[in-house]
């Protein structure tokens, strides 16, 4: 066992890591109280000082004063849990919120938290319960992180830990029990009403809304018993530990919500009687009401909901019209849709003019959600929109414009969030990226032909290589029945048989077409430094491969990529999988054009879940770059950026994706091995040499 550090020694690192020089903390008692610890404890909190330092030196001083008391009755990876809470905390909300997270640990002490060694974090447990909500009938619900569980109809909120019971799998299964019931409460109906409102009647509003929450909670425990009852003998179980018996007076209100006929209205007709009951039970699966946040959500999506049905309605009777004969019918065809709840699924039979048809997945979606607003679709919501009566890109959250969202204050409405591994904290920052996809624009000049004259013989040269390449055939080896003797494998065989061992019969070859089942997807760096020669060979490389590419017929697109900040990423769509390749694509690939910086990480997963949801055997990530993950004045600059574009290409890896890079970077043998790994990349020392390699590179890669 390494022997303890002294408090001289904890000083020098605590110095550098809390940046003293400028700052009052006075470390010289931080690692007085550091110096009794055995070492493998000092080296754990040493460890996350420095992590949480690259986030900021006050949580991580903050977090150095705390973590001494709290090591000898927390689990480690609970303080580790805490401590890149308050790291999202801070990511998210600031400075001060971070801070009164920070504060919380003091509440922590043995009774309170004598099972902690075996709660349920929510970064372990959200993906699951997150496939385990979309397997669920109704509205689809996210899973996010926050301070207690509840719902507002369009996210499902848990806390960071659930540690309720001393068993991991009880603890999980509690976690499993509250999603359910929570999303029961979208569900059947719980969120349809004004609460305030209802509360506002009585004396004491508090008082009525906490009654009328618990009436709900056992018409919701009631439904998931006929709904999913393996999951309600989990409940049942779990309450017998955790809670108290139900009060006598509220086991009539049990019995009277026990149907699965029973709604809403019948647990608003108990609350008077339920409001003058002196005890209210609680469960420990409950969570909470939010009745502030769930008016906010409705009212936002009613109206927008209303509007997306009528244009989604006004399509399917837009193209119901145009499959008719040519004759125009005299009145519009009739439309009526008639909800269907079976064994707890809700579809909906869509009928024009009482001819049944298939409701587009995006029609469904929309009316579920209507339903469950309202328990029915109101006939209003069933109108077709009239031509320009909504405007659509608005409707459905996409700006007309791509570039607007930057103009003024920037929102992250209607963007994709990623995260980005941070490798001072050694953790991601979740939703940290803001990534708006966009279309390049078309350039109709001749680039396209001026390339084609220019490489004239490189193309020629091309076209019989990749028809060579597609012709290819196999020879499959040690096959019972074949073309031809397989030497080595009669060798091997009469050798056996003279041991006396028994002969193989597979003694064949035999030639075999090779099936090209492939994906590839071409990531070009469209940052500043590409300006001049290395854009022009970019886009003559591109107009190349494309030619090639079609003769192979493999699948492949081409996105372009840049940023400014986290705040501000950009993927830029030149040739998506589907798209044929014509003059709009030839145009836009002449339209590349040099954009801000290399913020790379975002791209990567971005098309990694592009590729991911490409049928293919193979599948392949191809980047082109000029040089090393970059940003504007920022931290992605340096180590960052490189560790996270290789966190990244790790995630992409371990889909079954292969990535490689392309790079014009003569600098690039500092980085690229670390990031690609050593067989993973290749350098070009001339820019223009690229249009004619790439090709070869592709060959090498997808072979």
């Amino acid at each position: 066992m390494a022997k303890p550090l002294t408090a001289a020694e904890m000083e020098t690192s605590l110095h550098v890591w809390l940046e003293t020089e400028f700052t009052y903390f006075k470390v010289e008692q931080l690692a007085a109280e550091l110096a009794p610890l055995a070492r493998e404890e000092q080296d754990f909190i040493l460890g996350w000082i420095r992590r949480i330092a690259s986030t900021h030196i006050t949580l991580a001083w903050q977090f150095g004063r705390r973590a001494p008391a709290l090591l000898p009755r927390m689990e480690r990876r609970l303080l580790e849990a805490w401590a890149v809470h308050t790291c999202d905390v801070f990511d998210r909300t600031g400075l001060q919120t971070a801070l009164r997270v920070m504060e919380q640990a003091d509440t922590f002490d043995d009774a309170q938290h004598r099972h902690d060694a075996a709660g349920a974090l929510f970064e372990d447990i959200a993906p699951v319960l997150g496939n385990f909500v979309c397997g669920l009938s109704g509205r689809r619900l996210r899973i996010e992180e926050g301070d207690a569980a509840w719902t507002d109809g369009e996210r499902i909120v848990l806390p960071p830990l659930i540690a309720a019971l001393p068993n991991l799998d009880d603890n999980f299964q509690l976690a499993k029990i509250t999603v359910a019931l929570l999303w029961a409460q979208t569900r059947f109906g719980s969120l349809r009403i004004d609460h305030a409102a209802i509360a506002g009647g009585y004396a004491d509003p508090e008082r009525a809304l906490s009654r009328l929450y618990a009436l709900e909670t056992l018409r919701l425990s009631a439904r998931i018993a006929h709904e999913l009852p393996g999951l309600h003998r989990q409940m049942l179980r779990l309450r017998a530990q955790l809670d108290p018996a139900l009060p006598p007076g509220w086991q009539r209100f049990e019995t009277a919500l026990a149907s699965a006929q029973a709604s809403l209205d019948d647990s608003l007709a108990l609350l008077g009687a339920a409001y003058n009951e002196a005890d209210c039970p609680q469960w420990s699966d409950q969570g909470c009401l939010r009745p502030d946040a769930i008016a906010a959500a409705r009212t936002a999506r009613l109206d927008k909901e209303k509007a997306r049905l009528r244009i989604k309605l006004a399509e399917l009777l837009e193209e119901h019209t145009a499959a008719q004969p040519d004759s125009a019918p005299e009145t519009p065809p009739e439309l009526d849709v008639t909800p269907r709840d079976e064994n707890g699924l809700l579809d909906f039979d869509i009928t024009l003019d009482d001819a049944p048809i298939a409701p587009p997945e995006g029609v469904k979606q929309l009316l579920t959600s209507v339903y469950l607003d309202f328990g029915e679709i109101p006939p209003d919501y069933l109108t077709p929109a009239g031509d320009g009566e909504y405007d659509a890109n608005r409707v459905f959250d996409q700006p007309e414009d791509p570039d607007a969202v930057w103009h003024g204050t920037y929102h992250e409405k209607g963007a994709e969030l990623y995260p980005e591994w941070d490798h001072g904290r050694q953790h991601y920052r979740k939703n940290w990226c803001v990534m708006r996809e966009k279309p390049v624009t078309p350039v109709h000049d001749s680039f396209y032909r001026d390339t084609l004259a220019k490489y004239a013989g490189v193309v020629k040269q091309l076209r019989r290589k990749f028809e060579a390449l597609r012709d290819e055939n196999r020879l499959d080896k040690r096959q019972t029945q074949g073309d031809e003797i397989d030497l080595d494998a009669l060798i091997e065989a009469l050798a056996d048989a003279k041991d006396g061992r028994e002969m193989s019969d597979r003694l064949f070859v035999r030639l075999h077409r090779a099936e090209r089942n492939i994906a590839v997807a071409f990531l070009v760096d469209m940052s500043g430094s590409t300006k001049g020669w290395i854009n022009e060979a970019e886009r003559e490389a591109l107009i190349l491969l494309c030619e090639a590419l079609e003769l192979l017929g493999d699948r492949y697109a081409i996105y372009g990529f840049s940023g400014t900040t986290r705040k501000r990423c950009e993927l830029f769509r030149i040739k998506t999988f589907d798209e044929r390749y014509g003059d709009e694509v030839k145009a836009r690939i002449s339209g590349i054009r040099p954009q801000e910086y290399t913020r790379m990480g975002f791209a990567l997963r971005h098309m990694t879940k592009l590729l991911n949801q490409v049928e293919a055997k193979t599948r392949v990530l191809v980047t082109l770059s000029d040089g090393r993950p970059d940003d504007y004045f920022d931290v992605y600059r340096g180590q960052y950026g490189i560790e996270d574009t290789r966190m990244a290409l790790q995630e992409a890896a371990r889909t079954g994706i292969h990535p490689f890079c392309v790079t014009l970077d003569r600098d690039a043998r500092d980085y690229l091995p670390h990031m690609y790994g050593a067989a993973r990349y290749i350098i070009l020392d001339d820019v223009r040499q690229l249009p004619i390699k790439v090709t070869d590179i592709y060959r090498r890669i997808t072979t």
